[in-house]
Formats: structure tokens, sequence, C-alpha cells
């Protein structure tokens, strides 16, 4: 099997499982009770979450545990939109976000909020003159991914966090679900950062939003202190505590990891671009974990199962936005229509064998081939 759909999930390695199964095991107080067992508990919570402050660069205080960057994302919009909804109600964002931002920014607009979508350059990257128009006396989010999910596009997140501090008033949210894990992005000067375990090596149903200590949100549910005022329900202790230790090893090996990925992807470019009917989706702004490629007068679904025969796994767009189309994403990187409804994403992992690269290009040889041979009858 050759698996290139790390952005969509990761497995889980053997080391974040086993002290999954260790604290589940070992660890059974509540962390919230009184007595031994919990105080227990509680003190490898404060462990595991100072860890993660840490590695991140922030106050373990302003660590919110989640089921994943989901419910963060959720969280950091509604929960800023509801508890600021007196200053102002307008957000800014773009059109290279993941479905969980404009899920709950849908929401918003229908209970009088007003969203504006900020334009992008050539490359796909976000306008800073366009953004400072855009801010209002009534601005009070700026909801911006780090990486796309799609494409791999980064944005110059400590660009647009410089700039919006001339703003106190409104604050700055980022999806680093692509990021953390991958790159390194200073978080100083970021309100509220939204990731998932499942994206590096962790168990899936856990996650974080981190927010600045000075900031209030109106929680999405309701019911007492867990490890927060701001997320009530029984502190998951096996899973934080897996999280932490997945974050951990993924920070000890991102140098290594991504030298890897960029090889591989220098790879996979040079070797596809010699396909005429081939488009690449990339630029010297994206990540080298994501690859997109069109695969031109060929559906995107009709490639990604040629290939699933031959054992090979990549993906149509990101996982939580199959069954449109056309990808809203690449669209905005690519400005051309027939380009971003023949996409395809093939994600990589630093934990991948060089065979694996060489396996999928001689699979995605023959499916071309085969499928040009189709479509011309010939």
């Amino acid at each position: 099997m050759v698996y290139l759909d790390y952005s969509a999930t990761t497995p889980c390695r053997k080391e974040v499982l086993e002290s999954l199964v260790a604290v589940t095991n070992e660890k059974i107080g509540n962390p919230n009770s009184l007595h031994r067992l919990g105080v227990e508990a509680k003190q490898l919570e404060g462990q595991a979450t100072k860890q993660i402050a840490d590695i991140l660069g922030c106050k373990s205080s302003e660590v919110i545990y989640t089921s994943g960057a989901t419910e963060a994302n959720n969280m950091a919009i509604k929960g800023v939109a509801f508890a600021y909804k007196n200053r102002g109600k307008h957000i800014i964002t773009t059109n290279l976000e993941h479905s969980s931002i404009y899920g709950p920014l849908g929401y918003l607009q229908k209970l009088g909020f007003t969203v504006d979508v900020v334009s992008t350059n050539a490359y796909g990257i976000v306008d800073l003159e366009d953004l400072k128009h855009l801010i209002r006396e009534d601005t009070i989010l700026v909801t911006i991914a780090s990486v796309n999910s799609e494409t791999g596009l980064s944005q110059p997140i400590l660009e647009i966090a410089n700039l919006l501090n001339a703003y106190p008033k409104c604050f700055f949210h980022v999806d680093m679900t692509q990021s953390v894990g991958k790159i390194r992005i200073p978080i100083d000067h970021i309100d509220l950062i939204s990731f998932s375990a499942h994206k590096f090596y962790g168990m899936k149903g856990i996650g974080c939003l981190i927010k600045k200590e000075s900031i209030s949100l109106e929680p999405l549910l309701h019911g007492g202190k867990s490890t927060t005022v701001y997320r009530s329900g029984t502190p998951a202790l096996p899973l934080i505590v897996s999280i932490s230790k997945a974050l951990r090893l993924a920070e000890e090996e991102l140098d290594c990891n991504y030298n890897c990925v960029q090889n591989y992807s220098n790879i996979l470019i040079e070797k596809l671009k010699e396909y005429p009917n081939v488009v690449i989706n990339h630029n010297a702004f994206c990540i080298p974990h994501i690859l997109n490629i069109s695969v031109m007068h060929t559906k995107p679904e009709t490639l990604l199962h040629a290939l699933e025969k031959h054992d090979i796994y990549i993906s149509t767009q990101s996982a939580c936005s199959s069954g449109t189309k056309i990808s809203r994403s690449v669209l905005e990187f690519s400005k051309e229509e027939a380009v971003a409804s023949h996409s395809v994403r093939i994600s990589l992992s630093g934990h991948m064998g060089i065979e694996e690269i060489q396996e999928f290009l001689q699979q995605f040889d023959i499916c071309y081939h085969e499928l040009e041979f189709d479509r011309n009858g010939r």
C-alpha cells in the first residue's frame, strides 16, 4: 500500500498509542476529583499541558482541549462573535479556508454578522493592502489559515499579525491544522490558533484551541469547568497526554522530516510536469507536504479510483469538502475553473520511504496512459 493522504489524517504513532493505553489503564481518576487518584490525574494533565505550551510558546492557561480542529475553529469564531457582538459584527476571511471556517461564518451571517473576503495576489497570497482596506471600526475578527489544506499554500501570518496589531479591537484567529508539526510559526501576536492531533501522528478526537488569556469567549458547551471554563466535560486525560506526546515527537523530528518531504516533493514535481495534461498547482509559497495537481480531461474521482486499484491512495480536495465539483481553494490559487475542477491532492510525510514515491510514479504513469487511451478511443 502507498498512502498519500497524510493531510487528511495520519496513522497514530506506536509511542503515542502506548501512552494513551498506559494512562487509560493506570490513571483512572477524574482530574477534577479531590481524592488522591484525581490529584495524580490532575498533575499529569498539568504536565502534558505545560509541554504543549512550552513547544508552542504560550501559557498553560491558554490551552483549551477540544475534540479536534473543527470544534476549535467553531469555538474561536462563534466564541468571539458572541462575546464581542456589542463591539461589532464584521469578520474578514479568505477564499482559502476549510469548511469548518465557512460553516460557522455562514451560521453567523444568518444572525446578522457581515463577512468580507480579502483578495489574494497572483500567487494566492493575501493582499495586505486589501486587508487593511477591509478593516472597519466594527471588525472584531480576522480568520486566516496558515496553510491551505488542498494546495499547501502558506500565508504570511507574521506580516498579517503585525498589521493587525494596529487594530486592538480586532482579534486574529489562525487555523494551523496543516502547519503544526510540519513548520514553525511563532504565535506571539496571534490571538487564537486551532489544530488537531491526527494531522501529526496523534489520536483522532483530540485537538486544541490556543487562546490568549485576555480574550473572552462564549462557550459552545455549558455546564461547568473542565480543564478550562470554556469547554465543559470530563477531561479526556488519555487523549490529552497523547496529543502532548505526539506534538513533542513531531517537534523533535520537524527539521529532519521537512527536509525529507521537500526531497520527495521535488522528485514528484520534476516527474509529473513531464506529462502534457498535468498542471502542477504548486509554487514557492507552498509547503512541500501538500502537492496539488490537475490532470486535465480526467475527473478527479476517476483518477483516484484508478490509483486505488493499485493500492495507492490520494484525495480529491479536502476530506471535509468532498462532494463539490470544483475546488474553491484551487480556483483561488490558479484562477482557472478548468484547473480547479480537475484537481487532486497528494500529501506526504517524512515517515514515508522513497520506494513509495517511486511506486506511485510508476502506477501513475500506467493510470495516466490508460485514461488517456480510454478518452481518445485509441
